[in-house]
């Protein structure tokens, strides 16, 4: 056998191993960072929810979830461990970190479609949404018929 045909399994081989290898690296962190939770730490959940850590057991935690609401989750359910900084601007909304000259966006659109002109110089008549065609309308402007009358001849 040539060394070109087995070129192709050996980059393929290659390839495997480096992606096992990184992410076994990546499980090990997690791993790793679940098992140096202290109580009293901020975490978030893999589902999203946000809790502090009451109590560290093998292959399990007990979270505080709301003040006086206690859940108990498994340890690999622990998506990342916060600082203190990030959860409480997360959780409670304090962002001492924000400069005063950065600019502020506001939560609605308002301030995109306000224009300099008050809102009564505005031209714009009401638009009428119902559906008539001519057909309809020459429809109307015949007289209706009564039970005796018909157009059949």
């Amino acid at each position: 056998m040539n060394i070109v045909t087995l070129l192709p399994f050996i980059v393929l081989i290659g390839a495997m191993f480096l992606m096992t290898r990184s992410a076994k690296k990546k499980q090990q962190a997690a791993a790793q960072m679940r098992n140096e939770m202290q109580p009293g730490t901020g975490i978030r959940t893999i589902g999203g929810m946000y809790a502090t850590v009451k109590e560290v057991h093998d292959e399990a935690v007990l979270l505080e979830v709301a003040p006086g609401v206690h859940a108990v989750y498994a340890k690999n359910s622990i998506g990342a461990v916060l600082d203190d900084d990030e959860y409480n601007r997360i959780v409670h909304g304090t962002e001492d970190d924000l400069d005063e000259e950065s600019p502020v966006v506001p939560d609605d659109a308002s301030s995109l479609t306000e224009t300099d002109e008050p809102a009564d110089a505005s031209d714009d008549s009401p638009i009428d949404l119902g559906k008539k065609d001519a057909a309809a309308e020459a429809d109307e402007a015949k007289p209706k018929k009564t039970d005796g009358e018909s157009d059949a001849k």
